[in-house]
Formats: C-alpha cells, structure tokens, sequence
C-alpha cells in the first residue's frame, strides 16, 4: 500500500482502521437486513447493533492515537506497561500506580507520567504502541475515557494531573 497512498493518507487510514471496519460491518448488517425473511432481517440488524456497539470505543481509541513517531516502544502486557526508549525505560502495574499526568511544553510535545512508589515513567504521547495506553488508562478506577480524551486532545502547556489514587496498596496486611 505504500506506492498507492501517501504516507500520511496511509498513517491516517491505518489510525482510523478500527473505525472503518465497525463501519463497514454496519453496512453489511444493512444490506442482510434489506433481504427478504424474518431470520436474515434479525440477524442483519443484529449485526449492526454489534457493529455500533463496536463503533464508539473504536472512535476514542482513534481520538487518542498520536500522529507521527515519538521515541520509544510503549507494551501493555497483563497488567503492566512497559516502555522501552532510546535513553530511558521502565514498567509500571496498574494495580500500583499511584497517579497519572499529562505533560505538554510550550512546543506542544506531550508525555504520560506515570508515577508508582518509589518511581515515575515518562512516556510520549507519541511513542510507537502508545494507542495500547488508552485502554489501560480508562481501565484505573474513577477515570473517564472523556477526560483522557480532553487533556490528550487539549494544547495547554503545563502538567495535568488526571488520575490519582484515592488508596494506596500496602505491601502488607
């Protein structure tokens, strides 16, 4: 695909992919549902119940994606992210993470902080693999994928604490 689209035309489809499917069962879903018989009709709108369904997280998702190629590699793997950059790195446990900011200079380059004890993770927006954030993110208690969206989206220069834990996990009982 490469020689028939722009890299940016190619960049935004693949961004948008999710979208597009969700959409293009919809369109499916109509046309078994314009067929004749009760079964094909159920089962068509069916299809495009589960396609919309699919539709709105698959919005956000692409709403939350960064455009162009930050350092690093971000993996959210059970529970824990890890990040892999060119000077620095680390893990962190959702189950530990104690707060999370948005960070954005005056030249409009952002970066997730993720604060554990005893540890903090800087990680760009714009990270290959950072998109895996977004569902780790709205899976914290209390933080709305709305809110993740707005201070992502948003162009104000400063830190942004979104998410802070109301109660730390101690290490013994």
């Amino acid at each position: 695909m490469s020689g028939f689209l722009r890299p940016e035309a190619a960049a935004t489809l693949t961004r948008w992919r999710e979208v597009l499917v969700a959409l293009a069962v919809m369109v499916l879903g109509l046309w078994i549902a314009a067929r004749p018989g009760l079964i094909l009709q159920g089962a068509g709108y069916a299809l495009m119940l589960a396609a919309a369904v699919a539709l709105i997280p698959a919005i956000r998702r692409a709403r939350f994606a960064a455009e162009g190629e930050g350092p690093g590699v971000v993996q959210v793997v059970e529970g824990r992210i890890l990040y892999m950059g060119p000077q620095t790195g680390g893990a962190v446990s959702l189950g530990e993470l104690t707060s999370l900011s948005l960070r954005r200079d005056h030249e409009g380059n952002a970066a997730w902080l993720l604060h554990e004890p005893g540890q903090m993770l800087v990680i760009p927006v714009n990270a290959a693999g950072a998109e895996a954030l977004f569902d780790a993110f709205t899976a914290l208690p209390g933080l709305g994928s709305q809110r993740l969206l707005a201070a992502r989206q948003g162009l104000r220069a400063g830190t942004q604490t979104l998410w802070r834990r109301a109660d730390v996990p101690a290490l013994t009982q």
